[in-house]
């Protein structure tokens, strides 16, 4: 853990300080799910692709999971959350609310989120995983964190709740 930025580091305490373990490795920045491909056979997990979106009001915005190898469509995303048609939120946005930059997005990026402003949405598939594997806010470590915990420990912990669609 020596080798993780400060922010990755934060997120690593906090899953201990819920008594969630976790397997960590550092790589080089990982921006596409192309590029986590390698880091998936280093883990032993499918890393999840996870999307910073909102309404074209920008007033919901959601950040949703999925297999990484899973197409997003648009369209069909908007129904199942019964939103209207939303679009990718903005970087600055992600940064404010987040504490997060493009690439390095994931559920534990929810730990900033003080104002609890951001939706989680999981699409169920993403849960037939045993593991859950992404980025501690940071793009140049992944996590390998079980499935439930991050159900049962870690979103309740937070105090909100997942869409499962």
């Amino acid at each position: 853990m020596n080798d993780f930025s400060k922010k990755a580091s934060e997120v690593c305490e906090f899953l201990k300080n819920l008594g969630i373990d976790f397997y960590a490795v550092s790589h080089s920045p990982a921006f596409t799910i192309e590029e986590c491909k390698e880091i998936e056979k280093l883990i032993g997990g499918e890393i999840c692709k996870n999307l910073f979106l909102q309404t074209s009001s920008g007033k919901s915005k959601f950040l949703l999971m999925l297999k990484g190898d899973k197409k997003f469509v648009t369209k069909d995303i908007s129904k199942k959350l019964n939103s209207s048609r939303l679009s990718f939120g903005s970087e600055d946005a992600m940064r404010q609310i987040l504490n997060t930059e493009p690439g390095s997005l994931s559920i534990t990026s929810l730990i900033f989120d003080k104002d609890k402003a951001v939706m989680l949405a999981i699409d169920k598939d993403v849960l037939e995983n045993e593991y859950i594997c992404c980025h501690p806010s940071d793009n140049s470590a992944t996590l390998k964190i079980k499935t439930d915990d991050i159900l049962n420990k870690f979103i309740p912990a937070l105090n909100i709740t997942a869409q499962i669609i």
